[in-house]
């Protein structure tokens, strides 16, 4: 119960930069315990990092990061203890990495259409087998020296309101909720802190979420504490992490910085597991 749990960490199976097996290796440099990969819409990290967790002593949670909205916000559910078996789960994972794929598709024509010379087996190269998105088209338009920086790439064309960019395929959060919860698992509100107003919050807690990340890099010491009253407010679990994705997104020493205690993963397994 000593031990420190980073429960937001991305790899190459979405937008992130390490494999399963490294991010693993790196989450035990760190000194952590306990972390859950989220890839968004994937869970295809999952065998591979929960192998390599129990040869190191690293207890890998299975879990996902899907996509919701309502009026147009993006809003970010994580499921963390899902049954990685469940049907249901799989096929709408898989719908949603077709949709995906569809609007990478669609943002490479409009670039394309904006004399921005990207190929799209570049962005298929980045993504490989992971579930492909924005992150992976402004890398590739590095790579290509199309732009020089990263988040270039997000201000010029891929962000809301640029002229690249396209919507993505969304569920509404009850919609989220309700699919961890029939795999088995717990849903938790995702950094909140980046745009997610109090009435917002109040009706996604009335959508049934389980829980709320309190830790965030992205929250500061203030949010930490408002959080914290809202999730002893409604008795919902708490949760956190480094929102890990290394490379140009937000480099390789955050893993293990943004951490919960070992307690309060135990919390949500009796919840599971009520006595």
């Amino acid at each position: 119960m000593d031990g420190k749990a980073d429960l937001h960490v991305h790899t190459t199976f979405s937008d992130g930069s390490l494999s399963p097996r490294e991010i693993v290796e790196l989450a035990k440099k760190a000194g952590l315990t306990t972390i859950s990969i989220t890839d968004h819409d994937h869970i295809g990290a999952l065998d591979e990092a929960r192998q390599v967790g129990r040869t190191l002593g690293v207890d890998v949670i299975p879990g996902v990061e899907l996509s919701a909205s309502v009026e147009d916000q993006d809003i970010h559910i994580l499921g963390y203890f899902i049954d990685c078996a469940n049907n249901r789960l799989l096929d709408y994972l898989s719908h949603l990495r077709t949709e995906r794929f569809k609007r990478a598709e669609r943002i490479v024509e409009k670039l394309n259409g904006l004399n921005v010379p990207l190929p799209f087996d570049a962005v298929l190269e980045q993504a490989k087998h992971g579930s492909i998105g924005r992150p992976h088209i402004a890398n590739a338009l590095v790579d290509e020296g199309l732009i020089e920086f990263y988040y270039e790439a997000f201000v010029k064309y891929l962000g809301a309101g640029k002229p690249a960019y396209e919507k993505k395929f969304h569920i509404s959060p009850r919609e989220a909720i309700d699919l961890i919860s029939s795999s088995g698992g717990l849903s938790f509100i995702a950094h909140p802190g980046n745009g997610i107003d109090e009435n917002l919050l109040v009706s996604l807690i009335n959508d049934g979420v389980d829980g709320i990340e309190v830790i965030h890099p992205a929250h500061s010491p203030v949010l930490v504490s408002y959080y914290r009253g809202i999730a002893s407010e409604y008795y919902l679990l708490t949760t956190g992490g480094s929102d890990f994705h290394g490379g140009r997104k937000n480099g390789m020493d955050l893993l293990g910085r943004y951490t919960i205690p070992e307690a309060e993963v135990e919390i949500m397994r009796r919840r599971l597991r009520p006595a």
